[in-house]
C-alpha cells in the first residue's frame, strides 16, 4: 500500500480529526500513484494516522477514510458507513427526504447522496471517491432497492480532481421530474436539471420558522429559486407573496409549485434581478412586513471574501428598508468561508448604516440531517437568522 509520511511542520489538525492532507504537507510518498487508490498516512515519526484515497493532482492529497487501521477499504466498507448513515437520519426522524451523506460528515469524504423518496442523487466530487462510485451504488441497491439513482457530476470541482463533468443514470431510466412532499406541502423536483441536485433539502427545517411571522403578512421573497419558501408563507396563511428570481426557468417552476399547493392566487413570481429590484424598491418606498432574502453563494475563494461580505451587507440592507417598522427580516448565507459570527457581524453593519434596530428572533444552521463537525469549517456552511427590525 502506498506510504504518505507526513513533515513534522504538519501540525496537529490531521492528528485531532481532519480528514484532509494538502500536499504541502507531505514530507515523502513510497511509491508512485497515478491518484484514486488507497494510502496510509503517517507522522514524521512513523506513527499511523489513517487511511484515505490519493491523488496527486489535487492540492489536497490525501483524503482519510478511516484512522482504523484493521479496517480495510473495500465494497463492504461503503455499504456499512452508508447503511451509518441511514441510521442515524432515521433516528433523527429523516426518513422520507434528506441528505443520506454529507461528505466528511459522515466519514466519507467529497461523496453527497440525496434522497428523495425512493430515488436516489449522488456527486462523487474527488477522484478517491469516484472510484467507489459501483461499491456506493451497490450499497444503495442493497439498503433501499431504489426506484432509480441518477448522478449530478456536472460541477466544475471535479474538475480540479482531472475529473470530467457528467450527469446521468446509474440505474435503469426513469423520468427524472418526481414530486416530493415537505411539511405539508408537495413540490416538483428536476433531478436531472434542477442546481445542485434538484432540491435544497438544506432549508427544509427553516421553512417551517417562517409559520407564525407569515399569518396575515404581505411578504417579499428574493432570490426565490423554485419557491419554497414563498409557498411556506402563502401555506401559513400570509395575505400576499411576491417572489423574485433572475432566472425565467426558475420562476415558471415556483408558479408550477403554486398550482400544485393550491397558491396561485397568493403567490406571484416575476422574473427579475432581485439586486436591483432591492436597490429600486427600497428608494422607492415600498414596504412588506415580511422580507425574505435566500441568495446563492457569494464566493468559493478566500481571495473574493470581502466582495462576498460587501454583498450580503447590501442586499440586507436594502432588505431592511423595505420592512414596515415591526417587520420581518429572513435571510440566509450558504456561503461557507462566511462563518456564522461574521454573518452575524454583517447583518449588524447592516442595521446600523440602515439606521434599525434589530431583535433576534431565531439564528440556525443547515437541516440535521447535514451534519456539522465541529473542526470542519465547510460541515458548517449554512446560516439562518429571523430578525425583527424597527
Amino acid at each position: 500500500m502506498i506510504k504518505v509520511q507526513l513533515k513534522q511542520t504538519a501540525g496537529n489538525r490531521i492528528q485531532n480529526g481532519h480528514p484532509w492532507v494538502f500536499g504541502n504537507e507531505v514530507k515523502t510518498i513510497e511509491e508512485t500513484c497515478t491518484g484514486g487508490e488507497i494510502a496510509e498516512v503517517f507522522t514524521h515519526d512513523n506513527k499511523f494516522i489513517g487511511r484515505g484515497y490519493i491523488n496527486p493532482k489535487s492540492q489536497i492529497i490525501v483524503r482519510l477514510l478511516t484512522r482504523n487501521r484493521n479496517e480495510t477499504i473495500n465494497d463492504d466498507f461503503f455499504y456499512t458507513r452508508l447503511l451509518k448513515a441511514w441510521q442515524y437520519r432515521q433516528r433523527l426522524g429523516y426518513t422520507e427526504n434528506c441528505r443520506l451523506v454529507f461528505g466528511e460528515a459522515d466519514g466519507l469524504p467529497q461523496l453527497i447522496i440525496d434522497k428523495f423518496n425512493d430515488y436516489f442523487v449522488l456527486q462523487t466530487l474527488a477522484l478517491g471517491i469516484d472510484v467507489w462510485k459501483p461499491a456506493i451504488t451497490g450499497a444503495l441497491h442493497r439498503i433501499f432497492n431504489p426506484k432509480g439513482i441518477y448522478e449530478r457530476n456536472d460541477v466544475p470541482v471535479r474538475e480540479l480532481e482531472g475529473l470530467p463533468q457528467q450527469k446521468g443514470f446509474l440505474s435503469a431510466s426513469f423520468d427524472t421530474n418526481i414530486i416530493i412532499r415537505e411539511n405539508g406541502l408537495q413540490f416538483h423536483v428536476d433531478i436531472a436539471n434542477g442546481q445542485k441536485t434538484g432540491y435544497f433539502l438544506d432549508q427544509q427545517d427553516n421553512r417551517r420558522a417562517i409559520q407564525h411571522i407569515a399569518k396575515g403578512a404581505e411578504v417579499l421573497g428574493a432570490f426565490c429559486y423554485t419557491g419554497t419558501f414563498e409557498i411556506h408563507a402563502a401555506h401559513y396563511g400570509a395575505k400576499s407573496v411576491l417572489g423574485l428570481d433572475i432566472s425565467e426557468n426558475a420562476c415558471a417552476q415556483a408558479r408550477e409549485n403554486a398550482l400544485l399547493n393550491g397558491y396561485s392566487d397568493v403567490c406571484r413570481f416575476n422574473c427579475i434581478n432581485a439586486f436591483d429590484a432591492l436597490k429600486t424598491w427600497s428608494k422607492e418606498g415600498k414596504q412588506y412586513d415580511v422580507v425574505m432574502l435566500d441568495p446563492p453563494s457569494f464566493t468559493k475563494s478566500r481571495a473574493n471574501i470581502e466582495r462576498a461580505v460587501a454583498g450580503y451587507k447590501e442586499i440586507n440592507l436594502r432588505g431592511m428598508k423595505l420592512l414596515k417598522p415591526g417587520g420581518f427580516l429572513v435571510t440566509s448565507s450558504c456561503t461557507s468561508l462566511v462563518q456564522p459570527e461574521l454573518f452575524l457581524d454583517i447583518i449588524t453593519m447592516a442595521a446600523k448604516d440602515a439606521r434599525k434596530k434589530l431583535r433576534r428572533v431565531t439564528f440556525q444552521a443547515q437541516s440535521a440531517d447535514h451534519p456539522i463537525v465541529p473542526g470542519m469549517e465547510n460541515t458548517n456552511y449554512l446560516k439562518f437568522l429571523i430578525v425583527e427590525v424597527s
